[in-house]
């Protein structure tokens, strides 16, 4: 890859970020479609979203991706916001066009497309979601634009209260509860999907799962946002018992994928994005 003064730049925002895949995956895509565009990982500390816009406007950025914890502060800085990210209430991704920037939410969508990817149909569907942060959010208001019925369970009961009252603002119904076992098994019951976007899983918790393996059955659909690990102690548990499992790595890679096409105005190769990703994972996703 050269490096110019014509050289376009996009990158990404949050504390921390070394961890991030999205510098990998977006140069890849940059590179096997040809554009003259580079993606940087940038380290901003919180509170501080006033000063990444500004910067993006006097540098010329085209794009960033936008992680924690700046997805709410960022929104208020920004020209214009899309409907569905002010609904979510977070931003994920911004676009600058002539000193102007606008945002949007490519996670709700992204988390759709790793469902259709699977060839899951929500529609009509009980739907339980474990968690009630930005990446719940946009999953859960995604879920019910689609047609799902779906019940949030939060450790926080009053952060699951608050998002169903959310989603009650835009005309959706949405229940919820609190984390427990008892709950946990009494909603799967009626479940096709259960979908994990909390960080259990997730390093330094990579032993523990949020839903007991007794409640896990053959015909449910299980859905973990972790991607790192890309196999989580919850999706093992769901693969012994037989039930059809996605993990993480698809969102992040169609959520890319549309940040990609937004900046770009081409269509991102996903393949390839989704090939560096199992690659810096040292996962196989065949």
């Amino acid at each position: 890859m050269r490096i110019s003064g014509a050289t376009t730049v996009c990158g990404i925002v949050g504390d921390p970020i070394e961890h991030s895949l999205s510098p990998a995956m977006q140069n890849a895509a940059f590179e096997a479609v040809g554009v003259d565009y580079v993606y940087v990982p940038f380290r901003l500390r919180r509170g501080a979203a006033n000063i990444c816009t500004g910067a993006m406007r006097a540098l010329g950025v085209r794009g960033l991706n936008v992680t924690v914890p700046h997805k709410v502060d960022i929104i208020r800085h920004l020209d214009w916001v899309e409907r569905s990210a002010m609904r979510i209430g977070a931003v994920n991704t911004i676009l600058c066009e002539e000193g102007r920037l606008y945002g949007y939410n490519t996670d709700a969508p992204g988390f759709v497309r790793s469902l259709e990817s699977c060839g899951v149909d929500v529609g009509g569907m009980e739907v339980v979601v474990m968690g009630a942060g930005g990446a719940a959010r946009a999953v859960v208001f995604s879920l019910v634009d689609r047609g799902a019925c779906v019940t949030v369970l939060n450790r926080d009961e009053a952060r699951a209260a608050s998002l169903a009252d959310d989603v009650a603002a835009s005309g959706f119904r949405v229940s919820h509860g609190a984390l427990t076992d008892r709950r946990i098994e009494a909603q799967l019951l009626l479940a096709g999907l259960l979908v994990n976007a909390t960080s259990v899983g997730m390093h330094p918790r990579r032993d523990e799962s949020p839903c007991p393996r007794r409640y896990l059955r053959r015909d449910l659909v299980v859905c973990d946002l972790v991607y790192n690990p890309p196999e989580t102690m919850l999706l093992r548990d769901a693969a012994t018992v037989g039930a059809a499992t996605i993990n993480g790595v698809e969102m992040l890679v169609q959520q890319g994928a549309l940040a990609f096409e937004l900046w770009t105005g081409v269509r991102a190769p996903v393949d390839v994005m989704r090939s560096v990703v199992c690659k810096e994972l040292g996962y196989d996703s065949h």
